[in-house]
């Protein structure tokens, strides 16, 4: 029996679009880069989001692209806004580990940000 409440259906904007295809393995391929380049800083502990950023600026990723942000007390999170296939890639690093997505953005957001509001 379908849930009465509709929350999944009005909230389905906020679901990040899935990559499929090369784009999927292209987005494979850039996590496991950003993963790669992040990892001496997550070793060390430097969770410092200036730091993060620099990093994931010298992959080649426009400054204005990305955007890094203290989650926690020693965690850090970031997205990248990337204009070709993926478009857009999060994540967290954090003592335990680095974790990052690629997705294609959202239904009805604009570039990497989710969408706000409903209907």
């Amino acid at each position: 029996m379908p849930p009465t409440d509709h929350y999944a259906e009005n909230h389905g904007f906020k679901d990040p679009i899935q990559l499929h295809g090369q784009s999927r393995c292209d987005g494979l391929a850039t996590v496991a880069r950003v993963k790669r380049t992040l990892e001496p800083l997550r070793r060390r502990g430097d969770f410092a989001p200036d730091d993060v950023r620099n990093a994931l600026t010298s992959l080649g990723y426009s400054a204005e692209k990305v955007q890094t942000y203290q989650d926690g007390s020693a965690g850090v999170g970031f997205l990248i806004d990337i204009d070709a296939s993926p478009w857009c890639v999060e994540g967290t690093m954090s003592g335990d580990s680095t974790k990052a997505n690629a997705f294609g953005g959202y239904p009805d957001g604009t570039d990497c940000e989710p969408p706000s509001g409903g209907h």
